[in-house]
Order: C-alpha cells, then structure tokens, then sequence
C-alpha cells in the first residue's frame, strides 16, 4: 500500500519532469506520451535566459534561510520554559499558542498586510519573513521533544552551579539536534513553497520569490490557457524543486529522527 501511494505521490513529479524536456508543440498533443524521442532542454535554456530565475532563486534561498534561523532560535527560547517551568498560566498560554493553527491564514492577510504597511516594510525581506517566522506547530514539536529529556539531568546542572542559558544551550540543543533539524527542515521548506503572501507583498525583482516569479513564467492570471507556455513552466518548476529536494534527502535520517522521538518521555 505505501509503494502505491507513493508512486501516485511520483505522478505528478514525473509529469512535471516529462512536460520540461518536451518540445512546445508536443506539450499538449493527444494521447499523451510521457517520454518522446526527441526530447529537448531548449525549454530550460529559454526560462533561464527570459527571466531572472536566479534572482528569484536567491531571494528565495536568502528569506528560508533567514526565516528558518529566526524560526528556530524563537522555537528554542520559547519551547524552553514550557517545557520545563511550571507557573500559573501556562497549559492555558500553550493551548492558546496551538490554537492559532486553526485561524485561516485567509483571515490574517488584510490586518497583517495594513500593519506592515504602517511599518513601511512591504515589499521588503521582512515582510516576507516575519510572518513565517512564528509558527505554532515547530513550537509545539520542539515542547515535545524536550520534555523527553530528564529532569534531573537539569537538576544535576542546577547543582553544579549553570545558569539556566548554560542547560539549555550546552545540554538541551546539543541533545534536540534531531528535533531542532526536523522543525528547520519544515519551516525552510514552508517559506521556500509560501506562495500566496509573498505574491501580495513583493512587488518587484528585488524581493519577489521563485514560486512568484513562475507565476509571472506563465503569464497573466486570467489569460488564455493556451498562450501558457507550459514547458518553460515546468522547466522552472523543476529548477524551483531541486534546492528543498536535495535539503530533505541529505537530512533525512534527521527528519525521520525528530519525528519519531518528538513524542516519547524520558
């Protein structure tokens, strides 16, 4: 069952690859051939030379790597405390902090959008990171993973005399290295993909991300379907899928890790 499921997963991968080393003319042709003789990569020559897809690229790469170091260094000093102090407040504090996973991101769009307007940071890297950098979910993993770890190993530090910045930076993150892994790997993948904020607040080459600049690969929104040029678009979209591909496969005995074991106690 999961080598079915994840070979209707590779569906689309594979189509996307496909269509990228067909000519145009052949793109649309009936039936459908997945693999011609005379495939080509003029269609990968053409995005690369028409449009900034490097630019894109690294404006991408630039605000998941911000986004993803701001994310996790909030996540640490956040999950710390409520994973190990124990005041008034704070079951009620973390449920309210899970509770904004259920909050449609549709419905934060316009305030959020006025507020960095009054800020004048539109179209601007912090625009695009800021919001990304707070999430609810990497926070709740790493909450989970921490209180794996045994109190009296704190306790022990306690003792011998280290502060509370000292346990948790030479005994917690050394030893949540999985954990800490998995929730950047998600949080670098979530700003790399975001597509939707990004195409609201930038507004030009100088911070528009790869997933919005393909978007303009294929012309007006409400163009005619048939004046898409297909094959340049998947050719980009192959291009935009190989940093975070790579990422995930070199890390994955991490990913995998973090996962596994954000759920057990010590």
């Amino acid at each position: 069952m999961l080598i079915a499921i994840t070979l209707l997963w590779l569906v689309p991968l594979l189509w996307m690859f496909s269509t990228s080393i067909k000519p145009e003319s052949q793109v649309r042709q009936i039936p459908i051939e997945w693999l011609l003789p005379d495939t080509t990569l003029e269609n990968y020559t053409r995005v690369v030379n028409a449009y900034p897809l490097l630019e894109w690229g690294l404006n991408s790469f630039n605000v998941a790597l911000l986004t993803t170091i701001i994310a996790v260094a909030l996540y640490v000093l956040a999950a710390y405390p409520l994973a190990f102090y124990r005041f008034r407040g704070r079951g009620f504090l973390f449920l309210g902090i899970l509770a904004t996973m259920l909050i449609p991101v549709e419905a934060t769009m316009i305030p959020l959008f006025i507020a960095l307007a009054k800020l004048s940071v539109v179209d601007t890297y912090m625009s695009l990171i800021m919001p990304v950098a707070a999430n609810a979910f990497g926070l709740y993993l790493l909450v989970q993973f921490f209180q794996s770890v045994p109190f009296e190993m704190l306790d022990s530090a306690r003792i011998d005399g280290a502060t509370e910045l000292q346990i948790l930076l030479r005994i917690i993150v050394p030893l949540s290295g999985p954990a800490l892994t998995t929730v950047a790997i998600l949080t670098f993948m979530t700003s790399w993909n975001n597509f939707v904020w990004p195409f609201i607040v930038s507004n030009s080459d100088a911070t528009r991300t790869l997933p919005v600049g393909l978007a303009t690969v294929m012309g007006s929104i409400t163009g005619s379907p048939t004046s898409v040029q297909y094959g340049m678009v998947m050719a980009g979209s192959v291009l935009a899928t190989l940093p975070p591909m790579l990422i995930f496969v070199f890390l994955q005995q991490y990913f995998v890790c973090g996962i596994s074991m954000s759920g057990m106690k010590g």
